[in-house]
């Protein structure tokens, strides 16, 4: 059974892996970070499977009894003013049936001044997102495989338009307890628009995903590595900022090599003390220090770091992750023990 489990489950991921990044698919605000602790840790994990009942709005193979009755609230103060969330529960019926999870994710834009084809003023109006994930997971036979998913319900308003999908999140994990590793594959928002804005239907932000991590004998310490996007090839395009000329005025635009397209698929992550009521983490996401690096110029694109402190049933966490010298981004995150 389990053969015939991961067979399946990779053949729908070469059925499917056609789709791209960037703004080419609505419901974009589906790849946002969900939490501070995510976002510490580069911006997209895989493999934690604890208490975190955060992480399975990324990959719902991590769901387990260990999120029992617990809720998390995640606000982040984003880029342009732009403010997004999510909240989280999870409860264990019993361990046979194992546990159900529920999550939401939200994004407001703010407010916009309208103007029509002329020039006058058609007052202000705004834009906003939302999902809902209903999530299950289950252990495949006596083995060390998970599998599991998230059914979204997928709610979008911009300015007098409105739309709604539905999409579905497909996760398998392994956990080797002897070694402290784990390694997740995951394939993200497969679904499609049930109504459209404007009578066109557009693709969803479809992703497949791999990430391992280990933590380390005697060093308490948990690294991750995860590789986003593989279902593009290649992700990286060159940036006309990075064009160069010669002195007869030739321009030659900028090269990317295998290596580096590599490099842009990548996420590094580290926590010290993961097990702990104290922890700090640190990421670092190379597509986002690639595509936001200024050239002659210092600024830590895609560098992120992050702290938690459980105080009795209550866990605070903090992350700031720089984007820009010119704008950067705060994560707060609450997660309660409601047992």
């Amino acid at each position: 059974m389990v053969k015939k489990t991961i067979l399946s489950f990779c053949l729908l991921m070469g059925t499917f892996a056609s789709a791209q990044v960037g703004g080419e698919h609505t419901y974009q605000f589906l790849n946002l970070i969900s939490s501070p602790r995510q976002a510490a840790l580069g911006g997209k994990v895989f493999t934690n499977v604890d208490y975190d009942v955060t992480q399975p709005l990324f990959n719902p193979a991590t769901i387990n009894v260990d999120m029992n009755n617990q809720l998390a609230v995640n606000y982040t103060s984003y880029l342009g003013g732009i403010s997004y969330g999510s909240a989280a529960y999870a409860y264990t019926y019993d361990r046979r049936v194992q546990t159900f999870h529920a999550g939401v994710n939200y994004i407001n834009y703010g407010s916009f001044d309208g103007y029509d084809e002329d020039g006058n003023s058609t007052g202000t109006f705004s834009g906003n997102e939302a999902s809902l994930s209903l999530g299950y997971a289950f252990q495949l036979g006596y083995s060390d495989f998970y599998f599991g998913t998230n059914l979204k319900f997928i709610s979008s308003k911009l300015e007098q338009y409105n739309s709604f999908g539905v999409a579905v999140d497909l996760g398998l994990i392994y956990i080797d307890e002897d070694l402290g590793l784990n390694a997740a594959l995951v394939v993200r928002n497969f679904g499609t628009q049930i109504t459209t804005y404007a009578d066109v239907h557009e693709k969803l932000p479809f992703e497949i995903g791999f990430g391992i991590s280990q933590k380390l004998e005697n060093v308490p310490i948990r690294w991750h590595v995860t590789l986003e996007n593989l279902q593009q090839w290649p992700i990286a395009r060159p940036n006309p900022a990075r064009t160069s000329s010669d002195l007869a005025g030739n321009e030659t635009e900028e090269s990317i090599s295998f290596l580096g397209q590599v490099v842009r698929h990548t996420i590094i992550g580290a926590e010290l003390f993961p097990d702990k009521g104290f922890n700090v983490r640190l990421g670092y996401n190379f597509r986002r220090g690639e595509d936001l690096r200024i050239i002659d110029q210092r600024n830590f694109s895609g560098l992120s770091a992050g702290l938690s402190i459980k105080m009795n049933k209550m866990r605070f966490s903090y992350t700031y992750a720089s984007y820009t010298s010119a704008a950067n981004a705060n994560f707060f995150g609450l997660q309660i023990d409601l047992q």
